[in-house]
């Protein structure tokens, strides 16, 4: 009986294991971690052990995303504890919050019927949240996508990332083959795209162009609408990196940035130093410098991973990336409900794709883009908006209940 026991909780086990001894290498490692990393410890441990055994007990769905990501936040949990320590207990209170609104979205999801119809509702929402942005926000980083509450920052375009994948599941849930409805469509996604070219959120309006894209490719039926619009993407691109100043510069660290070391080039410089000092293995928790990198423990958290963890470890890093984007596909391809096979795949394309630019971009195969590291990076409106995702696919894991209505059926 006790066999069955351990091998049923196998992995959230060892999950555990390595939350506790990596925490323990950091209080041994550093004086400056306090006794106070106990509790976090606890703080962090109860929290998967009680989510994960929640999960087990109410859904039917695939269980090993839960754990993939629990994984991933574990990480970055330890790394930005090592950077600081106040961080690092903020970052495991944002994860609890995060698990509140995992639950939160998985529930309501779950529950509420007609996510498919309300098409109009979608637009309207975004455009509310893209045009209270642009009026109260403020502006970090040369990005107007921050609106401060209290002392709490909250970005609006986290939530507008699954609104969006809503809007699209919603049009070719119920497609139509009207001209007027298609240019009509076309006419709000790249409304979408352009409130956040206004906002200088351009990492944020890549990940946009790119689920779009994808979804377009597998749904559309007109192929050239396909291609004018790939064709179309890259002339705003192109176009984008002469006449806007803000990509200028990253395009300019990005192709040389040891010419410009002291300024443009400084933090990717700073990144691949890091990166290429910690060699296959890493220097060990505590004892590397990522503190030399601007922004750290938010863009170039994966530096920092690669640097006391090892290539190993930015390549466990990946492979957990790859897992969760496997299953991702995996929950579309054997979901029978249209609307929920389109959600599955424009969250896992958005998830994938977000990570993919900034893995990228830290390692300077791409330019910088200035977005975080899903499930990883420090900040609380990043993390409960991926939990929040997370929580609306593993709905899409499990068998939905189709209504019996004309559009709706096992179209893909």
């Amino acid at each position: 009986m006790m066999k069955k026991f351990l091998m049923n909780k196998m992995p959230q086990t060892l999950l555990v294991f390595v939350n506790i001894l990596s925490m323990f290498l950091l209080y041994f490692y550093k004086e400056r971690f306090d006794k106070s990393i106990l509790i976090s410890v606890i703080l962090l441990v109860a929290t998967i052990y009680i989510s994960n055994y929640i999960l087990l007990k109410i859904s039917s769905g695939d269980h090993y995303l839960f754990l993939v990501v629990s994984m991933l936040s574990s990480i970055g949990i330890i790394m930005i504890y090592r950077l600081n320590p106040v961080y690092g207990f903020r970052q495991i209170i944002w994860f609890g919050v995060g698990i509140v609104f995992y639950f939160i979205f998985y529930f309501c999801v779950k529950r509420i019927k007609g996510w498919k119809k309300w098409l109009n509702g979608y637009f309207i929402i975004s455009m509310i949240l893209f045009v209270v942005t642009q009026v109260l926000g403020t502006k970090i980083k040369g990005a107007t996508n921050w609106i401060r509450i209290g002392g709490i920052g909250i970005q609006p375009s986290e939530i507008i990332k699954i609104i969006f994948v809503f809007y699209l599941a919603s049009y070719y849930t119920n497609y139509t083959k009207k001209a007027n409805e298609k240019y009509k469509f076309l006419g709000v996604v790249y409304s979408y795209i352009a409130f956040l070219f206004i906002q200088r959120d351009l990492g944020t309006a890549m990940i946009f162009c790119f689920v779009f894209f994808i979804i377009l490719y597998i749904y559309e039926e007109d192929r050239k609408l396909i291609y004018y619009q790939i064709i179309g993407g890259l002339i705003i691109g192109i176009v984008s990196s002469f006449l806007i100043h803000h990509v200028q510069v990253r395009f300019i660290a990005w192709f040389n940035p040891w010419e410009y070391i002291e300024k443009e080039g400084y933090q990717i410089t700073q990144s691949l130093f890091a990166i290429g000092a910690g060699g296959f293995f890493g220097t060990g928790i505590g004892l590397g410098h990522p503190e030399f990198i601007p922004e750290v423990h938010t863009d170039f958290i994966f530096s920092a991973i690669c640097e006391e963890m090892g290539i190993f470890g930015g390549i466990a890093v990946i492979m957990l990336f790859l897992i969760l984007v496997y299953r991702g596909f995996k929950i579309a391809l054997n979901q029978y409900d249209k609307f929920f096979k389109i959600v599955a795949i424009g969250i896992t394309t958005t998830l994938g794709f977000q990570a993919f630019i900034i893995v990228g971009g830290v390692i300077k195969m791409i330019p910088l883009t200035g977005v975080t590291l899903p499930f990883v990076s420090y900040g609380g409106s990043s993390l409960v908006a991926s939990f929040a995702a997370l929580g609306i696919l593993q709905v899409a894991s499990e068998e939905i209940q189709m209504e019996q209505e004309e559009g709706d059926g096992y179209n893909s």
